[in-house]
C-alpha cells in the first residue's frame, strides 16, 4: 500500500518494510492505551504518534551541513512518519545521497518515499561512483542484477548541486501530489531541502523528548 503510489518508478514492497514494522509496533502500543505521545524507532524509520496540543523534537542525519539537525513536528502537521535513506545506510540504494530523510503520514509512505528520492540523488556513469550488482552483494536481494552504490570519490561542487537537484525534482513532485510532508536531502556538504522542514536547536526542555532518525 505504501509502494503503489510511487510505483510509477521501480520499486519493491521491501522499501517500506522497516516503516511499515514501525508502523504495525505503534498501532500495538496505542491499542486500548491512551497515550500523550509514542514513537516506535525501527532503526532511523521511526513512526509517531503526537496527542491533540503535543509535539516532539527530532534528531535527522544531516549535521555539518550547515544546518541545525532537529526537527519540532507538531500535532496538527499530520506528519506521523519520518525515515532516512542513502547509500552509506545499512540498505542498498541505487543512489549517491549521504541521507535523504522524509516526513510523511506514516512511517511506511515515509520509508518508502526516502528510498526513491535517495535513489535520484545520482550521476549515473560517473567514473568516481563505485556500483555492484545487488545479486552479488546478497544473492537474494530483491533488487536483482541492479547496481547498487558502493563507494562514491571525489565530486565537483557542481556535480554534487546536479545530483542533489535530481533528487530534489522527485522530492518536490511527491509533495505536490500529497505523497511527502518535507525532506532533506544532503551529499557532500551540500543539502537541498523541499517543503515547510523548519529545523531548529532544540530548547533544553525538548533535549530530554529526542527521537533519533
Amino acid at each position: 500500500a505504501a509502494v503503489v503510489p510511487l510505483a510509477k518508478q521501480f520499486i519493491t514492497p521491501m522499501a517500506a518494510v522497516a516503516g511499515s514494522v514501525a508502523d504495525e509496533m505503534l498501532g500495538a502500543l496505542l491499542a486500548g492505551r491512551r497515550l500523550d505521545r509514542a514513537y516506535v524507532n525501527n532503526g532511523g524509520d521511526s513512526a509517531i504518534h503526537l496527542g491533540n496540543g503535543r509535539s516532539m523534537t527530532l534528531a535527522i542525519a544531516g549535521t555539518g551541513h550547515g544546518l541545525a539537525d532537529r526537527i519540532t513536528i507538531r500535532a496538527e502537521d499530520g506528519i506521523r512518519g519520518i525515515a532516512t535513506s542513502g547509500w552509506r545506510g545499512r540498505s542498498f540504494s541505487l543512489g549517491i545521497a549521504d541521507a535523504v530523510t522524509v516526513l510523511a503520514r506514516t512511517g511506511a509512505e515515509a520509508d518508502a518515499a526516502a528510498t526513491l528520492i535517495a535513489n535520484a540523488v545520482d550521476l549515473p556513469g560517473h567514473r568516481a561512483i563505485e556500483r555492484m550488482p545487488a545479486r552479488d552483494l546478497a544473492p537474494d536481494s530483491d533488487l536483482g542484477d541492479r547496481l547498487v552504490t558502493q563507494g562514491v570519490g571525489a565530486l565537483s561542487s557542481g556535480e554534487i548541486a546536479v545530483a542533489l537537484d535530481h533528487g530534489l525534482a522527485v522530492a518536490e513532485d511527491f509533495r505536490r501530489h500529497g505523497l511527502i510532508a518535507a525532506s532533506a536531502l544532503f551529499l557532500a556538504g551540500q543539502a537541498r531541502i523541499a517543503g515547510p522542514m523548519a529545523l531548529v536547536a532544540p530548547n533544553e526542555k525538548s533535549r530530554k523528548e529526542i527521537a533519533h532518525a
